[in-house]
């Protein structure tokens, strides 16, 4: 019969997987720990990882968090949740994370420029980085005043203060819009910028003024804030304004575009017969509108995944190179010559 009080079988150890694979615990350490490539043959760690799987073995994350001082989690900070892009910059980040037992804090920024607020009574205690998506280093004062290691991705290389840089070629995706309406033969071209005021759009209202520079192509530009309404009332003041009717609008991001192709309609014209839209992104509203948009899709998962492993290789005390990620066109219904 058995007792009530029997106590439970003891959990299994890595010294444990260690004697059953017929390794040192550092050498398990090393394999569980995602650090075995170049350190240890394929085939042993593979006979660690099955003897781990045999016992039920599972890493006491607690503990391995007291001895190295740290919590195992990165902050992501980002303008906004509304916005599918760096909800999918965190999708990447997340996945890179939990293959490295972290897990990924999503926060917010205020209004999308900052300052950031400490979400935590002292972050320094709670967290062991911080990733933070387009975004100027200064609006992270509260945080990088901690001293935790911050990456920065889609902002500017040359800003001080981040142990590592994730970019896309945001520059070249402008260049590659710019260089398809020409093709097709526009030379009255509007600008929809975002009235947000950060480097990202700074880089794509450069890129766009430089590609069109010496084309003989008339350029004019209007704000909005990020959203379809605003985007459609700019738009259409624009179209209606006295001179030469833009044949072409070039916008900064998918959302704005969606307000421009509205603001087409409104005015008795059609996209693309009349006036061509481009958007940037690649949002899933890219492929919602009727016509789907030309625009430039970003790889926004890559961008997380890249960001999240540069944070795991400055915290292990190694070289971090900065990435720039390529970004590519996609040509679809919103663009045609103009009539």
């Amino acid at each position: 019969m058995t007792s009530a009080h029997q106590p439970a079988p003891a959990r299994p150890t890595s010294r444990d997987v260690a004697r059953a694979a017929g390794v040192s615990q550092a050498t398990v350490s090393l394999v569980l720990g995602g650090k075995a490539p170049g350190r240890v043959s394929q085939t042993t760690a593979e006979r660690v990882r099955e003897s781990a799987r045999a016992l039920g073995y599972r890493p006491n994350l607690a503990a391995r968090s007291l001895r190295l001082g740290r919590t195992r989690t990165a902050l992501l900070v980002v303008p906004a949740l509304t916005n599918e892009f760096f909800a999918r910059v965190y999708a990447g980040a997340a996945g890179v994370a939990a293959e490295h037992d972290f897990g990924v804090v999503l926060y917010p920024s205020p209004d999308g420029t900052g300052p950031a607020k400490d979400p935590f009574a002292s972050a320094r205690a709670a967290l062991d980085g911080v990733i933070a998506s387009s975004m100027a280093t200064e609006a992270l004062g509260a945080l990088h005043g901690t001293d935790l290691p911050l990456v920065m991705l889609d902002s500017d290389p040359a800003e001080p203060g981040a142990a590592a840089h994730v970019n896309l070629d945001i520059a070249d995706g402008m260049r590659q819009v710019t260089e398809h309406l020409l093709v097709l033969g526009h030379r009255h071209v509007l600008h929809l910028a975002s009235a947000v005021d950060t480097w990202t759009f700074g880089v794509r209202a450069r890129a766009l003024h430089e590609a069109l520079r010496g084309t003989g192509t008339t350029l004019r530009t209007a704000t909005a804030a990020l959203d379809v309404r605003a985007g459609l009332h700019a738009a259409e003041a624009a179209l209606a304004a006295p001179g030469p009717r833009p044949t072409a609008i070039v916008c900064d991001d998918d959302v704005l575009a969606a307000g421009a192709c509205k603001a087409v309609r409104r005015l008795g014209l059609r996209v693309p017969d009349d006036v061509s839209v481009t958007g940037f992104d690649d949002l899933a509203l890219a492929t919602a509108v009727e016509p789907e948009l030309t625009t430039v899709t970003l790889p926004a998962e890559q961008v997380g995944e890249r960001g999240m492993a540069a944070l795991l290789t400055v915290l292990e005390g190694r070289p971090t190179p900065h990435h720039r990620l390529p970004v590519r066109l996609v040509v679809r219904g919103s663009t045609a010559p103009p009539a």
